[in-house]
């Protein structure tokens, strides 16, 4: 079955968010006279991420926006880093740093070739205003916005990949789902997704031990979205 559909992972596959929320805290900080080790920020609020995740995969709290899980846990973290005084606005915009992440070097070029031939959709934890904000400040060229909002299903539950294929008017197997993290691509596959490895070995900061390589046979295993675009002849 031919893929006409590539669902992309957003966090870490397609931007960098580690860098980019370094780069925005140095600058808050800069400005607010805080002196805070920005790489350990990042890691923690990241650190977070799964586990505010799994208490609505299990039914432990309703449903929640991504935005709404981010803003709890950011709350957590700057009780634990001790930074106070700031106001509802300033966490506020903190908060929405997610919506400014920027593309790995070639994301922007990667996906402009890849959309000649194929549907391109997210398949991301991200919520539907965050994936746009996002889109539309790092000129990521999108045809649609899918994934856990969309669905009502946080990743790796299987209703997220194939919602989203549905969505799509796709079967399962129509759709490549693009990714930088094993779990992910074993999780699609396990839904009939079709699975592409690309990596980003800095995804974590210099001395990431994990992800670095495919560990499974995927359809393709890429270094970039320039060299995914070459393998799927785009």
């Amino acid at each position: 079955m031919a893929f006409k559909a590539l669902l992309f992972d957003v966090f870490g596959t397609v931007v960098d968010w580690r860098s980019s929320i370094i780069a925005e805290g140095e600058a808050f900080g800069r400005d607010r006279g805080l002196n805070i080790d920005w790489a350990a920020f990042a890691d923690g609020w990241r650190a977070k991420y799964q586990p505010a995740m799994q208490r609505v995969r299990e039914g432990d709290t309703g449903w929640a926006k991504l935005d709404d899980l981010h803003h709890a846990n950011l709350l957590e973290l700057l009780d634990e880093f001790a930074i106070s005084g700031l106001s509802d606005g300033e966490i506020e915009h903190w908060n929405k740093v997610w919506h400014r992440l920027n593309p790995w070097p070639d994301t922007v070029a990667g996906l402009t070739r890849l959309k000649r031939d194929y549907i391109l959709a997210t398949l991301s934890n991200g919520n539907v205003a965050l994936l746009v904000n996002m889109a539309k400040r790092a000129g990521l060229p999108w045809d649609a916005i899918l994934g856990a909002e969309v669905a009502g299903h946080y990743k790796p539950q299987p209703e997220a990949y194939l919602k989203t294929a549905d969505f799509l008017g796709l079967a399962p197997g129509e759709c490549l789902m693009v990714a930088a993290h094993n779990g992910d691509l074993m999780a699609a596959a396990a839904c009939g997704l079709g699975t592409a490895f690309v990596r980003r070995p800095t995804e974590y900061g210099p001395d990431q031990g994990f992800d670095l390589e495919p560990e499974n046979e995927y359809n393709f295993a890429a270094g970039d979205f320039l060299d995914l675009a070459g393998q799927l002849g785009c």
